[in-house]
């Protein structure tokens, strides 16, 4: 564990350069804070200090450009299954019984690793790279058989 001393110094030194940094990267201040928090609580956690404050600046450029691809693919995820217009008019057990044929299609017709995949992005609410890791895939592959999952999901429904 970093002396505590050295934390407080690299956090007085650094930090409204990383909060700036991080400011523009996202355009939004409180996710800048989270990110600088994240990454001073990676430091906190690690046994070896930061060599130099660049160190610092690179993890926070790092760290934000990770939550920038997280939100591109949450967005493009979103995109692809839009709620529809109606459901929001549907009686509530309308939208539970396609939510459940859903669900059972997801669980008789989809292959693995599709299935695990899907799961634990809707059910367990993982990002793609926690699944990826946590699969032991490639974050792209990922990603590209979720959209497969959902786009054989919209085929299949489309047509009920």
């Amino acid at each position: 564990m970093i002396d505590k001393r050295i934390l407080e110094q690299l956090f007085r030194q650094n930090y409204s350069e990383m909060i700036h940094l991080a400011s523009v990267l996202l355009g939004d201040d409180e996710e800048a804070e989270d990110v600088v928090q994240d990454v001073f609580l990676r430091v906190v956690d690690s046994d070896i200090p930061p060599k130099n404050d660049y160190y610092l600046l690179t993890a926070v450029r790092n760290a934000c450009l990770n939550r920038i691809r997280q939100m591109h693919l949450h967005d493009k995820v979103k995109r692809l299954m839009p709620l529809e217009d109606d459901s929001a008019l549907q009686p509530i057990d309308k939208r539970m019984e396609r939510l459940d044929d859903i669900a059972t299609y997801v669980d008789e017709q989809l292959e693995e690793p599709h299935r695990s995949i899907f799961h634990l992005r809707f059910d367990d609410d993982l990002t793609i790279s926690e699944i990826a890791r946590r699969l032991g895939l490639n974050p792209n592959t990922t990603y590209k058989y979720l959209m497969q999952s959902i786009q054989q999901i919209r085929h299949h429904f489309g047509k009920h």
